[in-house]
């Protein structure tokens, strides 16, 4: 059978050229981030030096737009033909800023992310929106006596207030995506989110036991995911056998205890225990002959 991908007999899965290009990638571009550190901080440049940076970087871009043609025309699909050009945490990061950046539209639309055809939705924001809202106040505040603490240096000022108005934006995001993405029940498994880095299924079957508990300190331990909000938790769900809870840059995490907080915990508790009844109803006895 014909490999898509251009990989076989590849022990690392991928193709040469692919991984030329990977090493490339990650020599070129923490040298443009360098090399844009010194000319922010006013460090003269070589032309020469800066018209080489600038080619190999328009080189990489042309090269990896042919790959990712060529990937698609041996049969992969977008998703696939991307990650192999891109490292996978590199796409999880860049899939995270996205997904915030959209959680504010959502926000600003009233539009939930995921809620479509689902038996249960049950919000998990309220606690933490006078925290969120406080930080991005700060957030502003310090964007503006930045902005004129630098007003004499203008090439600096520019790169600072994109980085504090961007900032502002991620803090905002931050809570637009627990807003909008609220926990679900939908069928046979309930679906735990929190803000854009988490989202965890978990089927009904698994679960052993489920119960209001309120806690306010959580110490890490192996098998075990705290989704707190506002420092809280109020929900706790114990596994008969682990799901995988993904770490934000893909590392597999196993766990047997999730904890969540929602705004109406006992409505969580109450939904799931309806839901696991009914996915596995208690028998009755056969009436007596």
């Amino acid at each position: 059978m014909t490999d898509p991908y251009g990989t076989a007999g590849d022990p690392g899965g991928r193709s040469r050229p692919l991984r030329f290009l990977r090493l490339v990638a990650y020599a070129a571009l923490p040298a443009e981030v360098v090399l844009a550190v010194l000319v922010v901080g006013g460090v003269r440049i070589p032309g020469a030096v800066g018209a080489v940076g600038e080619l190999v970087v328009v080189g990489l871009l042309l090269a990896e737009g042919l790959a990712y043609l060529r990937l698609r025309r041996r049969g992969a699909s977008r998703r696939a033909a991307v990650a192999e050009l891109v490292p996978e945490p590199v796409l999880r990061l860049v899939g995270h800023e996205l997904r915030l950046m959209a959680s504010l539209g959502r926000w600003v639309a009233r539009r939930p992310h995921g809620v479509a055809g689902a038996d249960g939705v049950f919000p998990h924001a309220r606690d933490q929106a006078a925290l969120m809202y406080g930080f991005a106040f700060v957030c502003v505040v310090e964007t503006v006596g930045m902005s004129y603490l630098l007003a004499a240096w203008p090439l600096v000022h520019a790169v600072v207030l994109v980085l504090d108005v961007y900032t502002v934006l991620f803090v905002l995001g931050l809570h637009a995506a627990s807003a909008t993405r609220p926990h679900t029940l939908t069928g046979d498994a309930v679906r735990l989110r929190q803000a854009a880095h988490v989202d965890v299924r978990v089927p009904l079957d698994r679960i052993a036991a489920v119960r209001h508990e309120s806690r306010f300190s959580h110490e890490k331990a192996e098998g075990e995911l705290n989704l707190a909000v506002g420092s809280q938790t109020s929900v706790t769900i114990e596994l008969a056998e682990p799901v995988d809870a993904p770490r934000l840059l893909g590392a597999p995490r196993p766990v047997t205890v999730v904890r969540v907080h929602a705004d109406d915990p006992r409505e969580l508790v109450r939904a799931l225990t309806r839901a696991r009844t009914a996915l596995s109803p208690i028998p009755v006895p056969p009436p007596p002959a």
